[in-house]
C-alpha cells in the first residue's frame, strides 16, 4: 500500500499545537527539577567543578590551568591518581608514539569483531605473569572490571551470597547490585564481623568475598591474609580490588596482595591502568575458567569497543618497567613519609596513613571547597576537594597524592598555602584532630 502524505494544514493544526503546547510544559517542568538539584549541590557546597588543566611531558607534577577568565598560569598538581608519574615516562611515551604510527588510531572494534590485537593478547599475558595468575582480561577502566567481574560471576554461581567490605567503591557496589545476589556487609576491615556473618550462612552456598587492598580515602591497608584465611575456612572465593596499589606495592609492584606474601591465595585480582601505571583501562586476573566465563558471558565486556593499540602498548611498558624498577616506589614512598611529617609538625590535621595517600582534614564540605578554590587562586595549587558521596558527611578532606616527582620546595610551598588557607578560614591547626569553625565568608 503506497505511504499516504500528512496535509501541510496537519503541521498546524490545533491538535499539534495542543501537543507541542503540552511537551513544552513538560520539558519545563524536567529543566525546573533537575535545576533544582544543582542547586542544592550548591547549597552544601557540593557542586564539582572541572579544573581546565593541560599536563605537560616532562613538567609533571606542573600544569598549565586556564581559569574562567581564560588566561592560563602554571599550577602544581597534588591530587593526581598518575601516582608514580609514569604517565610522563619516556619509555611510555615512546610506546604510545610508536604504537599509533603503527597501527592507527582505534582498535576498530569490539574484542570479538576486529578489535581483538596482538597488543590485548601481549597485556593480558603481562597482567597475569604480574599477578601469578593463569590468564587475564582487560576492560575500558577500573570501574567497569568491577562492575563486570563481580555481577557476572556471582549471577552465574548458583544462590551464591557475597560478603562486602562497607568501605568497598562504587563500581564494586554496582557489581554486587547487577548480580542480584543476597550481600552481607561487613563492617570495614572487620575479621571478627566478616566472620559472624560467614557463620550465618549455610556452608553450602557460593560465596565470595569482595573487598580492596588500600583503601583511597583514608589511606589504610586490609587484612589480606586474615580474610584469605576465613575465605579457606568458610569455602569462599576472594575477589580482591588493588586498584591503588599495583605498580606501588610488592617487588614487582603486583600491590599489597604480593608485598604479604598473599597473593597466591587470591582467587581474584581486579586492577587499573590508570593510576600507578599511568596510562588508561582495567582488567582481572585468575584462573583460566574464570577469566573466560567474565569474556564470554559479561555484556558490558563482549559489547564495548576494544581499547585502541597506543594505550595497551603504553600500558605494556609501564607495567613492565615497574616489574624490574623499584626506584619509584621507593622515591614515592619517601615522599610521602616526609609530607606527612611536614603537615604533622605544622599543626595541619593529616590523618594517619599507613599508605601512599595522604588525607587533610576538613569536616565540612563548603569549607572544603573554599580551601579548594583558595589554594588554586591565590597559591597555584591543584587539590580537588573530597566530599559525599565519595566520603561520609562530616569526614569531608583534601586527599594529597604525593609522587617521585615532588620537590622538597614543592612540598614546603604546599604546606605553606595550607597553613595560610586554614588561618584565612579559621581552621584550627591541631594534627589528627578534625575541628573547625565556619568562617562568615563561606557560611
Amino acid at each position: 500500500m503506497p505511504l499516504t502524505k500528512f496535509p501541510k494544514s496537519a503541521e498546524t493544526s490545533p491538535a499539534k499545537m495542543e501537543v507541542s503546547s503540552a511537551k513544552a510544559t513538560a520539558l519545563g517542568f524536567y529543566e525546573s527539577f533537575f535545576q533544582g538539584r544543582i542547586a542544592d549541590l550548591h547549597k552544601e557546597g557540593r557542586y564539582r567543578v572541572f579544573a581546565d588543566l593541560e599536563r605537560q611531558a616532562g613538567r609533571f607534577p606542573q600544569a598549565l590551568y586556564r581559569g574562567e577568565d581564560g588566561v592560563e598560569r602554571e599550577v602544581t598538581i597534588w591530587c593526581s591518581n598518575d601516582y608514580l608519574g609514569m604517565g610522563q615516562h619516556p619509555k611510555v611515551i615512546g610506546a604510545m608514539c610508536d604504537a599509533a604510527k603503527a597501527a592507527g588510531a582505534g582498535a576498530g572494534g569490539t574484542r570479538n569483531i576486529s578489535g581483538n590485537t596482538h597488543y590485548h593478547v601481549v597485556l593480558e599475558d603481562e597482567l597475569a605473569d604480574l599477578h601469578g595468575k593463569e590468564a587475564g582480561l582487560l576492560f575500558t577502566s577500573g570501574y567497569i572490571s568491577n562492575e563486570a567481574a563481580i555481577s557476572t560471576i556471582a549471577k552465574l554461581l548458583p544462590d551464591c551470597v557475597i560478603f562486602s567490605d562497607a568501605q568497598n567503591h562504587a563500581s564494586m557496589i554496582a557489581g554486587i547490585k547487577g548480580s542480584g545476589c543476597e550481600k552481607f556487609i561487613f563492617r570495614h576491615n572487620d575479621i571478627q564481623h566478616l566472620e559472624q556473618l560467614l557463620q550465618s550462612v549455610e556452608r553450602c552456598r557460593p560465596k565470595i568475598i569482595a573487598f580492596e587492598s588500600v583503601y583511597s580515602m583514608d589511606g589504610d591497608i586490609s587484612p589480606i591474609k586474615e580474610i584469605c584465611d576465613l575465605a579457606e575456612k568458610y569455602g569462599a572465593l576472594t575477589y580482591l580490588d588493588e586498584v591503588h596499589a599495583v605498580g606501588m606495592y610488592g617487588p614487582r609492584g603486583a600491590g599489597v596482595a604480593e608485598r604479604d606474601g598473599q597473593m597466591h591465595r587470591v582467587d581474584i585480582i581486579e586492577g587499573t591502568l590508570g593510576k600507578a601505571f599511568g596510562v588508561m583501562g582495567g582488567y582481572i586476573t585468575s584462573t583460566k575458567a574464570i577469566i573466560d566465563v567474565v569474556r564470554s558471558y559479561a555484556s558490558s565486556f563482549i559489547f564495548t569497543t576494544a581499547l585502541p593499540p597506543a594505550l595497551l602498548a603504553a600500558a605494556t611498558a609501564s607495567v613492565q618497567h615497574l616489574k624490574s624498577s623499584q626506584a619509584e616506589r621507593d622515591r614515592q614512598q619517601e615522599r610521602a613519609a616526609t609530607l606527612k611529617r611536614m603537615l604533622a609538625e605544622a599543626g595541619l590535621p593529616v590523618l594517619p596513613s599507613v599508605s601512599h595517600i595522604v588525607p587533610v582534614m576538613v569536616g565540612d564540605a563548603r569549607l572544603c571547597k573554599k580551601a579548594s578554590d583558595d589554594l588554586m587562586q591565590k597559591h597555584n595549587i591543584y587539590v580537588q576537594p573530597i566530599n559525599y558521596p565519595t566520603v561520609p558527611r562530616g569526614t569531608e578532606r583534601l586527599r594529597l597524592t604525593p609522587t617521585p616527582l615532588h620537590s622538597d620546595a614543592d612540598m614546603q610551598k604546599l604546606v605553606d598555602a595550607l597553613v595560610d588557607v586554614w588561618a584565612g578560614l579559621n581552621l584550627r591547626r591541631s594534627a589528627q584532630i578534625i575541628t573547625f569553625e565556619k568562617s562568615a565568608e563561606v557560611a
